[in-house]
């Protein structure tokens, strides 16, 4: 992580701009044209108008430089043990600097506070860049837990520091 990128809990008014370009972009890249929250299907919408409401029960952080919010994560609990990382979004314009990274490892360091046995995440198999930075992060390729087309699944085990 570069010096000038902070990572911190969320805040209602950072995070819903950031869950916007995330939607917008991904909507784009599986070919649909969409260019507003109001476009949006209706579960995607409802994150960006009231993400407090749309992950009740997660953790999110928000990665910011300067004082300007340029990247998002959310973290949700799983049904077998684990957190599961969503939403992973940084600006295109700060990509290449450590956010994600840190961004990632936030979820990973909740994991283990919390007692969760791995992180495990989805990601359209078109994000090789994501993948690629999953993979140098630990994560394997894992046995699919979503039946939707074009989705890889991956997961890395929790390491505790307790000795």
């Amino acid at each position: 992580m570069t010096a000038d990128i902070t990572v911190s809990r969320w805040r209602d008014q950072a995070l819903a701009p950031l869950l916007l370009a995330y939607h917008l972009r991904t909507e784009a890249e599986k070919g649909v044209a969409v260019s507003a929250v109001g476009d949006l299907p209706p579960r995607y919408r409802a994150e960006v108008l009231d993400p407090r409401t749309a992950f009740a029960g997660d953790t999110a952080w928000v990665a910011e430089t300067g004082g300007n919010p340029l990247g998002c994560v959310v973290g949700s609990a799983s049904a077998d043990a684990s957190l599961e990382v969503r939403r992973l979004w940084v600006d295109p314009a700060y990509r290449g600097r450590g956010a994600a990274k840190a961004l990632v490892g936030a979820v990973i360091e909740h994991a283990a506070e919390t007692g969760a046995v791995a992180v495990r995440l989805s990601v359209w198999h078109w994000r090789r860049d994501a993948i690629g930075l999953y993979e140098r992060l630990g994560f394997t390729l894992a046995d699919s837990w979503d039946d939707r087309p074009g989705l890889v699944c991956m997961r890395r085990a929790v390491v505790s520091d307790a000795r």
